[in-house]
């Protein structure tokens, strides 16, 4: 489980967010990240007996300022991605770590590169019926919501905006959130209640990793 002195630390480093306070800290926040560390682990262990993943990546506390007007030092969360096995599957899973009733999970395809956007927008034009039944489903809705992302005011180039589905081809992302208390991330079972819902987010998976390793006429590409 998430322990408290997590969330304490960055609500601390969040009210003192420079360079000298945190090397004044430093070994607590050496103890803090090896817990985290530890719930990710945790996490893909969990992920592990209903799907499958390859990689962990816990993102670094250091902001990278070099280009941005913001030059605070260090972020307030924790943040890590666990990947599924490529190129078969497709999709991954997030999990953000933030005080305040901050903290949230994500999923889906956050920036799909120019031709798996094609794809997925060609698809969606020859028929999204199985990706209106997945959006629909009562379990999956009551988990997820709605599908989130940027999205253009208009059709892309090369495709009718009258068409019947062009609230779903416009979309240049397509993923999922889903938030927590910090009394939610505090309790005992909240890596399973994780896991559960990222259980949930299968057969959207299944339905984009049949789409973006098949061509249009359904062929395999891989």
């Amino acid at each position: 489980m998430i322990s408290k002195n997590i969330l304490d630390f960055l609500n601390a480093l969040e009210k003192n967010n420079d360079r000298v306070w945190f090397q004044d800290h430093k070994t607590e926040f050496r103890t803090v990240e090896a817990e985290m560390k530890a719930v990710y682990n945790e996490l893909f262990t969990l992920l592990k007996t209903h799907d499958e993943v390859d990689t962990v990546k816990v993102f670094r506390i250091y902001r990278d300022v070099r280009f941005s007007k913001n030059k605070v030092p260090y972020k307030t969360h924790f943040g890590g991605t666990i990947h599924r096995v490529k190129p078969q599957l497709r999709g991954g899973y997030y999990l953000h770590i933030q005080p305040n009733n901050q903290s949230f999970i994500a999923t889906g395809f956050w920036d799909p590169n120019k031709e798996d956007l094609l794809r997925i927008r060609k698809e969606f034009e020859v028929d999204a019926h199985e990706m209106r039944e997945i959006l629909a489903d009562t379990k999956f809705k009551s988990t997820w919501g709605d599908i989130e992302g940027e999205e253009l005011k208009t059709a892309p180039k090369g495709f009718d905006k009258s068409h019947p589905d062009i609230d779903l081809i416009r979309k240049k992302q397509f993923i999922f959130t889903k938030k927590y208390t910090d009394k939610e991330v505090l309790a005992p079972n909240f890596l399973e209640e994780v896991n559960n819902s990222f259980k949930v987010i299968r057969p959207y998976f299944n339905y984009m990793s049949d789409v973006l390793t098949t061509n249009i006429n359904g062929e395999s590409l891989i």
